[in-house]
């Protein structure tokens, strides 16, 4: 009986007791994401490490390593997909309106998610030089998404007359350089002023510099001004 004992304790453990971890396999990019996030939340971008990532998510380093090949492949990831739900989130109700409403309502909401998301933030707080190729060197792909959704509302704009005229691109290129210096700066920004009230004038200054061009009762007003500075030399 003794005997007996002592050779099912030393025996290998039953399956059925032993800890379980998810073939990787069934580990989809989803559960990677969300361990990643949790750790830059934990951690900031720097101190956060592949391995910190592989146990949260409960894979092996290795597996990790062959979906994402470093750190920055996954927060890019990570950054790309929560950016890519508050844009659809600003324009959730914009529904109603002129084009350039829409526009500005839908810029407005979604500059204010963006000051209050909890990844971006953190990111700001802990790592912000990270972001300096971003606004230095070259646009990267959650601008471009963004310049794509403004460039969307400034068609329908044009189509229906309530903003002005003007190539498109080149306005969502200059609306994108203004509206990321109220995501990116907000923490300085915000010294001293009521957020709420920044943004509130930030809708002032998109509607008023989007509305269409008042016409000019005088006529020639660039040939006058030119004969008139011509008379004078």
């Amino acid at each position: 009986m003794t005997s007996q004992c002592h050779s099912t304790a030393a025996g290998p453990t039953p399956a059925a007791d032993r800890p379980t971890r998810p073939a990787a396999n069934r580990v989809g990019d989803a559960e990677l994401l969300r361990a990643a996030r949790e750790c830059v939340l934990a951690n900031g971008v720097r101190r956060t490490t592949l391995t910190e990532i592989a146990r949260r998510a409960g894979v092996s380093r290795m597996t990790l390593y062959r979906r994402f090949p470093d750190v920055n492949s996954l927060v890019t990831a990570l950054m790309t997909m929560e950016f890519g739900e508050i844009l659809q989130l600003a324009s959730i109700g914009d529904a109603t309106g002129s084009g350039r409403q829409r526009l500005v309502a839908a810029t407005v909401h979604g500059v204010r998610l963006l000051q209050s998301a909890p990844l971006l933030q953190r990111v700001l707080e802990t790592d912000a030089e990270l972001l300096l190729p971003y606004l230095v060197e070259r646009l990267g792909s959650t601008q471009l998404a963004a310049e794509g959704f403004i460039r969307e509302y400034l068609v329908r704009g044009h189509e229906d007359g309530s903003i002005r005229r003007a190539d498109p691109a080149v306005q969502a290129r200059v609306l994108l350089l203004l509206v990321q210096s109220f995501v990116v700066s907000a923490g300085p920004a915000t010294s001293g002023i009521d957020p709420t009230a920044l943004t509130d004038e930030l809708t002032y200054l998109l509607d008023g510099a989007l509305g269409p061009q008042p016409a000019d009762p005088r006529p020639n007003r660039f040939s006058t001004v030119s004969i008139e500075t011509a008379g004078n030399r």
